[in-house]
């Protein structure tokens, strides 16, 4: 930059100066520039200051390419090119634009996407616009999961869920007495809040009795759509007939196959473990008073896993009181409340 100054300043006075006497001052700086051109070996390393010196002069009298001995005129060019390629590369740089999407915004996308596998960039994005966040919809779709990781309809759980409101399972399980006498105990579950409905106990179980039981179990405005049962020679004609005239959809399990009824096995399981493992059935009556008390501790106290540690009939969260324990099912568990 120095130097273009310096060649403006010689620029003015030459008009004061004689032609003889800048054509003097020329030729010794071309025989000065032969001289150095001696001593010097090799290829003449420029600076970026030299070249923008070279560059300028060029644009401003194309003519001196003719003057030119140190480099070629083609190098001059050459170096003319790329100053105007970082020109325009500088003057088109990025100057902000839209502002970055934050990670947790980008996870969330695609975590919505994932799970809803029905919904598209406008659901999603008139969800995120509910949420509070200012992001366009064609964002949404650029950073949405790809159509090979999603589902494209329903996973299998959200189908059983939608279901398990209309649907309810039964079985029996045999109980020894005191005397080695065999009781029936049969037990009726709803799916949707795994709610024991009906818990009952007889020595001598019939299909009539079943379609009793049944019955009993369902106000008619509260049948199910479904029952699930295995495949047990009690469940006879009378029972298919019950379950017709009630509306409701007899659903046998394959031969062989418990987990079928997986939710009918699972609570026999844990009313043996938590209950009939630690008492001795004296009678039908003291089997029925027991399963009695331990279906009210089933229902309203005992937290399920599946529930996200609720009860069948939902128990309210008690922050503040004094704690007060009260015994259940004879004492073998205990309920724990505020007062």
């Amino acid at each position: 930059m120095i130097a273009l100054l310096c060649f403006a300043l010689k620029l003015v006075t030459s008009f004061f100066k004689s032609r003889g006497q800048l054509e003097a001052e020329k030729a010794a700086l071309l025989q000065q520039l032969i001289v150095l051109q001696r001593k010097v070996r090799g290829r003449t390393k420029f600076t970026n200051s030299d070249r923008l010196f070279f560059i300028q002069l060029y644009r401003w009298f194309p003519s001196i390419l003719k003057a030119v001995t140190i480099i070629r005129p083609e190098t001059l060019v050459r170096w003319h090119r790329v100053g105007f390629r970082r020109y325009w590369r500088w003057k088109s740089r990025n100057l902000g634009g839209r502002p970055p999407i934050d990670g947790g915004l980008r996870a969330l996308i695609r975590r919505m996407s994932l799970e809803n596998g029905l919904w598209g960039a406008p659901r999603i994005h008139g969800e995120l616009l509910k949420l509070g966040f200012a992001v366009a919809q064609s964002t949404v779709a650029k950073y949405m999961a790809s159509p090979d990781d999603r589902l494209p309809g329903q996973r299998w759980g959200t189908f059983v869920r939608n279901h398990l409101p209309q649907m309810a399972a039964m079985d029996l399980f045999v109980v020894p007495t005191l005397s080695f006498n065999m009781l029936y105990v049969l037990v009726i579950v709803r799916l949707a809040r795994r709610e024991l409905v009906w818990i009952k106990v007889t020595a001598k179980p019939t299909a009539e009795w079943i379609a009793q039981q049944i019955t009993e179990a369902f106000p008619w405005n509260e049948a199910p759509r479904y029952l699930i049962r295995d495949r047990d020679g009690l469940y006879g004609a009378a029972v298919r007939r019950r379950l017709r005239a009630m509306g409701i959809r007899d659903k046998p399990i394959s031969a062989g196959s418990p987990w079928q009824n997986c939710f009918a096995e699972r609570l026999i399981g844990t009313i043996r473990r938590e209950c009939m493992d630690h008492v001795v059935a004296l009678g039908e009556q003291h089997l029925g008073r027991v399963l009695k008390s331990f279906a009210d501790y089933y229902n309203s106290t005992r937290t399920h896993r599946s529930l996200k540690k609720d009860a069948p009939l939902s128990r309210p969260i008690e922050p503040i009181g004094k704690i007060v324990s009260h015994a259940l099912v004879g004492g073998l568990h205990h309920r724990y409340a505020r007062i």
